[in-house]
């Protein structure tokens, strides 16, 4: 199966979650500033997740423009990656709805985990279908960006117990580390060599 199905599939998935993201947004009871005031949370909330979503897309991309082989597993693989992704929005809903308490901020950052780590997951797999001397290999190097980003979210999590605002301060800075794109992928097709790990 070539890469083309599997990103387009994707694609339309994640417009999908965006799109259910911005229904959820409701318009203020009034016509005035102050009438956008209680919505704050809501939009903040969703400008996160929007972000986090547009994040892993454009490293999806990324990563399916450099890949050659695409294997049952990788298929199997993609589809749990977007099963977690599919919960974005009813994570974002429930944080923001209630104010951003303990318990949906710590839901949202497992739900954040769970899509950190089957991204792993579907890199190893696409890694291991197209050897060690592919491009995504070479630019994936050891990953410690993505491991302090499955750190980081840990972390959230338990701090969301501690101080709500803690867990959201975890996740924002884990969005502020991948967004400009990841440019690991681009410098490897670029040099054909190992880029630096990051």
């Amino acid at each position: 199966m070539t890469t083309g199905r599997l990103q387009a599939f994707s694609d339309g998935v994640i417009a999908i979650l965006i799109t259910i993201m911005v229904l959820e947004l409701r318009t203020p009871d009034g016509g005035h500033w102050d009438d956008l005031r209680k919505d704050v949370p809501v939009l903040l909330a969703y400008v996160l997740s929007f972000v986090l979503v547009g994040i892993y897309w454009t490293n999806h991309h990324h990563m399916l423009a450099v890949v050659h082989t695409v294997t049952g597993a990788a298929l199997w693989a993609n589809l749990h990656l977007l099963f977690w992704l599919s919960l974005v929005p009813f994570t974002t809903d429930w944080m923001s709805e209630n104010d951003f308490a303990s318990a949906p901020v710590a839901a949202y950052g497992i739900d954040l985990l769970a899509c950190a780590v089957a991204y792993f997951i579907l890199q190893h797999v696409l890694q291991r279908a197209d050897g060690e001397d592919s491009v995504l290999h070479r630019a994936v190097g050891t990953d410690a960006k993505g491991k302090a980003s499955a750190l980081v979210y840990v972390v959230g999590i338990a701090l969301s117990f501690v101080d709500r605002w803690f867990g959201v301060v975890a996740y924002v800075v884990v969005a502020l580390l991948w967004f400009i794109p990841d440019r690991r992928v681009e410098r490897a097709l670029a040099t054909g060599a190992p880029p630096l790990t990051d």
